[in-house]
């Protein structure tokens, strides 16, 4: 008798058919799109290329005009951003989304406590303050961070609500050389646990943390595969350069 066929793993997020148009413009077409779980995932491509605009439907804060998009058994086409984060969905935004009056340790102590008990915050704040490195910072105010310290500190925001996905969006803009070598190391830390998917444009940045990578252009995949097969496509170069992909 042959040995049983293994069970399908099912991905933790999956897109099928995902559309995006706005008027008579297809933002994003037809994207096919799977991540596994405790994967870290870079979306790259030029401006325009669509891969912000999938990160929204991704997050809820765009509804597909076409397509389906499911996390886990569920299928979250359209919903809510707030029922998104529910199922376990963490985002970073460009923008750091941060209390400025308030210490570091008090931001993520109130992104932690959102329907925890006290002392499993206490637990979790002390917890990630320590993996994100940020106990020396953990008592001053967050208005008086630098750009990169504040950036970590959104991160730890959304690490403290203890999601199973982290999306993160362009998490190095902005950032002084040594704070994106220490961005870097905190995804590939974060990683450890958690899925994660990146948005971003800093081919530097992408090379210290890739490994596999979807490169959209003109709304569609261009091709997706392992960071040092996608970096050395004569597609990808051409696409970057501005000239008419092959």
């Amino acid at each position: 008798m042959s040995p049983a066929a293994a069970p399908a793993v099912q991905p933790l997020l999956e897109a099928r058919g995902a559309t995006m148009r706005f008027g008579g413009v297809t933002a994003v077409d037809a994207v096919d799109f799977v991540l596994g779980e405790v994967e870290l995932r870079c979306l790259i491509g030029p401006n325009g290329a669509g891969k912000s605009t999938f990160f929204k439907m991704l997050t809820g804060q765009l509804t597909p005009s076409a397509g389906r998009i499911r996390f886990r058994h569920t299928d979250i086409t359209g919903a809510n951003p707030h029922d998104i984060a529910r199922l376990g969905v963490g985002i970073k935004t460009q923008v750091p989304n941060v209390f400025n009056g308030l210490s570091v340790r008090e931001n993520v102590f109130i992104a932690a406590c959102r329907r925890k008990s006290m002392a499993h915050t206490k637990r979790i704040v002390d917890e990630t303050l320590t993996r994100l490195r940020l106990t020396d910072i953990a008592e001053r105010m967050v208005g008086q961070l630098a750009h990169g310290q504040r950036q970590w500190v959104e991160i730890a925001t959304v690490l403290a609500q203890e999601p199973t996905l982290i999306l993160l969006d362009e998490p190095a803009a902005g950032m002084t050389h040594d704070e994106v070598h220490r961005t870097a190391d905190l995804i590939r830390e974060i990683n450890r646990t958690h899925a994660v998917i990146v948005v971003e444009h800093d081919m530097p940045f992408i090379r210290m943390i890739a490994k596999t990578v979807t490169v959209f252009n003109q709304g569609r995949i261009l091709m997706e595969d392992a960071v040092g097969t996608v970096l050395a496509d004569q597609r990808v170069r051409d696409v970057y350069l501005g000239k008419q992909a092959a």
